[in-house]
């Protein structure tokens, strides 16, 4: 297996957990917002990590750090992933993986195998404007929708997040999606930024007013008190 980004640690990206983060090359969504292009469209041979690597580090660090983050790109698109991870569960490291959701069954074998002990999962927009969202022609939202279900009733910590983005989400958008996820522990909203390495147009791509994102906020509260804003 080989990583196209390695950060060796983090306070952010594992709630209550020192971790490093390991980034996956690869998705099979074409978002105009992404600000990791050059894991999507353009990934190349330089900086690339191998799993070995990756594990010594690891070996080396335990005490030191609690938590692998691996994200992407999609992470879910990696045939090996189970295998890396076992091995990093061998080493007594929890594990977060971040997912688009849209590979349902590769989630649900994690689980049961328990390998992951937090799933971040992205929800792109409301299920009317999803294929819009994620730049492709259209969409069946079934695989993201059944990946919803699988984590409600996972047993294990988890978190849904949207990346806002003025052109793409309403207060209305976010409003469905709080309606679609209720009952989630955690829900986030994102504010835009402009990585400068995005896979769409940055001049017509804008971050939405901080009032705006309360808005949001308030209209997701509904159905998941615990709606919040991260990075805004």
């Amino acid at each position: 297996m080989r990583f196209h980004g390695f950060q060796k640690m983090t306070l952010l990206d594992f709630p209550g957990k020192v971790a490093c983060t390991l980034f996956t090359g690869g998705c099979n969504y074409r978002c105009p917002f992404c600000h990791n292009a050059l894991l999507v469209t353009q990934i190349e041979d330089a900086g690339v990590y191998t799993d070995d690597e990756i594990l010594t580090f690891l070996n080396k660090r335990v005490g030191l750090l609690d938590g692998v983050t691996i994200t992407g790109g999609e992470p879910l698109l990696q045939p090996d992933l189970p295998e890396f991870i076992r091995r990093v569960k061998a080493l007594g490291y929890a594990v977060k993986l971040d997912t688009n959701g849209s590979f349902p069954d590769r989630l649900q074998a994690l689980l049961d195998e328990k390998l992951i002990d937090y799933v971040a999962m992205d929800i792109k927009n409301s299920k009317e404007k999803y294929a819009q969202t994620i730049g492709l022609a259209e969409y069946d939202t079934s695989a993201v929708e059944q990946s919803v279900e699988i984590l409600k009733n996972s047993g294990i910590d988890y978190e849904f997040r949207t990346t806002v983005v003025d052109e793409y989400h309403t207060v209305a958008d976010i409003g469905a999606i709080g309606e679609w996820i209720a009952g989630a522990p955690h829900y986030f909203l994102q504010g835009f930024t402009d990585s400068g390495n995005l896979i769409g147009n940055a001049s017509v791509l804008h971050a939405v007013s901080k009032e705006k994102m309360e808005k949001m906020r308030e209209s997701a509260a509904r159905f998941v008190p615990s709606a919040a804003l991260r990075g805004v």
